[in-house]
């Protein structure tokens, strides 16, 4: 089952956002063609991913490029030329949406607007993912998940109350924009499908990270409440909600129901902690947080984190706190097919994450993602180019 099966997506897209949210189509069943540049001057070709290290696979291929690249097909054409232009029209006019990550102000210079294209295909759906938007004062500005981060608060808001502002680990301002964009394009092309017309849809990195921030945004803008650090990364308002180190590491607990509280109590042999003055209720904790915390400190040092997850686990919320390393060779990710397995022509055995979608209990398999411009000729002799109209994109350098 691949419910996007059918469905054709090219992307002018590179590096990390977009490929990220055209990978979970492709994923599930869409064909997604990345549309990719041919070298000019000194810029190297197609997606810039390609090129980024330390792990290379062969020419134009990395071990980045590939982690957000499965499943789909390549496409050389250099839409600054105007026969590349053309033969992209001619490939837009058999897609079902065009989607691209660029620049604000690079769509409208490369025409790839649902204006620009629905002389040549009026269901056409197309996408924009940019750090500001296609309007506006920074529609030129470059932008990158770290400067959304910046500026929505996240560095603010994360890491211990007495240290600089941190940056969250993973780039998840670009992973979140792309789900995003995943989803409104599917959403519009359902639209698209029931009115016969498409659409133009806007999704830019900076309007995901500041919705991100939900209720804080709200408790801020109508209570005046500014959430600043906790210790421990806890929680603005529910206590035990944090980490606690134990004999060899760190474990975190998130009691936010007064059952796991209970719970916990019980588990950790002092049951009468429950029913304490100072902590019997949410405010109670959060007003005597210090005391409570030494309390269970005390405790959660007198066991591995291992020993204390033997304790608890499926009990009371709690999680180990653990290295990538250990994050990926836990049994549990490998016991649930997280760990997906590709055949590439440089390594027959690369290993990525899995798809966390699962359809009717599987998550789907996978080919490698393309070498660079494998599927020119074959996508453009279906749009209807000969030997002859090939000969002279070549000889031109559109493709």
């Amino acid at each position: 089952m691949q419910p996007l099966h059918g469905i054709r997506v090219l992307s002018v897209e590179s590096y990390g956002a977009g490929p990220y949210g055209t990978m979970h189509l492709a994923d599930l069943g869409a064909e997604v063609i990345k549309i990719e540049a041919p070298a000019r001057g000194k810029i190297a070709p197609g997606d810039s991913a390609r090129h980024a290290g330390p792990f290379f696979l062969g020419p134009n291929d990395s071990q980045f490029f590939q982690s957000f690249n499965r499943n789909k097909r390549s496409v050389v054409l250099d839409l600054h030329h105007p026969d590349g232009y053309a033969a992209f029209l001619k490939l837009a006019a058999r897609a079902d949406a065009v989607m691209n990550n660029l620049r604000g102000d690079q769509p409208g210079k490369l025409r790839l607007a649902y204006n620009d294209l629905k002389g040549a295909n009026p269901r056409l759906v197309c996408a924009h993912l940019s750090g500001y938007g296609r309007t506006g004062p920074r529609a030129g500005w470059p932008a990158y998940d770290y400067l959304a981060q910046s500026e929505a608060g996240y560095l603010h808001l994360t890491g211990e109350p007495d240290g600089p502002p941190t940056r969250m680990g993973l780039s998840v301002i670009d992973f979140m924009s792309g789900v995003t964009m995943a989803f409104a394009l599917a959403a519009a092309l359902l639209g698209a499908f029931r009115s016969g017309r498409g659409c133009d849809v806007d999704v830019t990195l900076y309007d995901v990270a500041m919705h991100q921030l939900t209720y804080l945004a709200t408790w801020y803008m109508n209570a005046g409440q500014a959430a600043e650090r906790r210790p421990r990364s806890g929680h603005p308002t529910i206590v035990p909600c944090e980490m606690f180190p134990t004999a060899d590491g760190w474990l975190f607990i998130m009691c936010m129901t007064p059952k796991f509280w209970t719970a916990l109590c019980e588990a950790i042999g002092l049951p009468d902690l429950a029913t304490d003055p100072r902590f019997i209720g949410f405010p109670q904790r959060l007003g005597n947080r210090e005391a409570l915390v030494e309390i269970l400190d005390a405790v959660f040092r007198r066991a591995t984190t291992g020993e204390w997850m033997q304790c608890l686990g499926g009990r009371v919320p709690a999680a180990p706190i653990l290295t990538l390393p250990q994050a990926v060779e836990n049994p549990y990710f490998a016991a649930t097919g997280g760990v997906l397995t590709v055949a590439h022509p440089q390594r027959t055995d690369l290993k990525m994450v899995a798809s966390p979608i699962r359809i009717d209990g599987e998550r789907r398999g996978a080919f490698a993602g393309p070498a660079l411009g494998e599927d020119t000729e074959a996508l453009l002799r279906e749009a209807g180019f000969g030997d002859a109209d090939m000969e002279r994109l070549r000889e031109g350098g559109a493709i």
